[in-house]
């Protein structure tokens, strides 16, 4: 998968000091690429919009809170 076309966002919540954020392309057709802020050019996670969906709403809804 060619990911020059991804238009990458971050969360308006990320300080603008460099904090430790993932940032994610939703723009790619069936597929949603996740990164690391600090390392762009670094690897990247692939996740199918349902996979991406259901990890969103866990979060959302506190599934992964300790």
């Amino acid at each position: 998968m060619v990911l020059s076309t991804a238009v990458w966002l971050k969360s308006s919540l990320s300080s603008g000091n460099g904090g430790q954020c993932v940032e994610v392309a939703v723009n790619l057709p069936g597929v949603v690429a996740v990164r690391d802020s600090k390392d762009p050019d670094g690897p990247k996670l692939l996740f199918a919009p349902a996979e991406w969906n259901a990890f969103v709403g866990g979060v959302k809804s506190g599934v992964f809170d300790h």
